[in-house]
């Protein structure tokens, strides 16, 4: 389960940054996350107390915001959403393609105090 391995990064970024900004306790994390990034939502829910237990991000309100995929086609141009990576285009069912979005794994924001 990399979820965990992933919370764990999250509250290693949170805590640099947190010493950054000469804070000393989390009120909110903010993440995007892509649904093309390979996490389960899930799962992330799953082991996030786990991996905070302890942390500065113990206490904080986590939010986060799925940012859905699409893809532009080599071959027609289109744009068009993308809900797995091997989708083809809808218009002219070409595999050749650009991600533009949705494997995102981002700390938004920290409010801290």
């Amino acid at each position: 389960m990399h979820e965990l391995s992933i919370a764990m990064g999250i509250v290693d970024i949170a805590e640099k940054e947190t010493t950054k900004a000469n804070a000393n306790k989390v009120n909110l994390i903010e993440l995007e996350i892509g649904t093309l990034a390979g996490i389960e939502f899930e799962a992330l829910d799953f082991v996030w107390s786990s991996a905070v237990k302890g942390t500065i991000l113990e206490n904080a309100k986590k939010k986060i915001t799925k940012v859905n995929g699409s893809a532009k086609c080599h071959d027609c141009s289109m744009v068009f959403q993308l809900d797995d990576l091997i989708e083809n285009c809808p218009s002219c069912k070409s595999y050749a393609k650009t991600i533009i979005q949705g494997k995102e794994l981002v700390v938004k924001s920290l409010e801290v105090s």
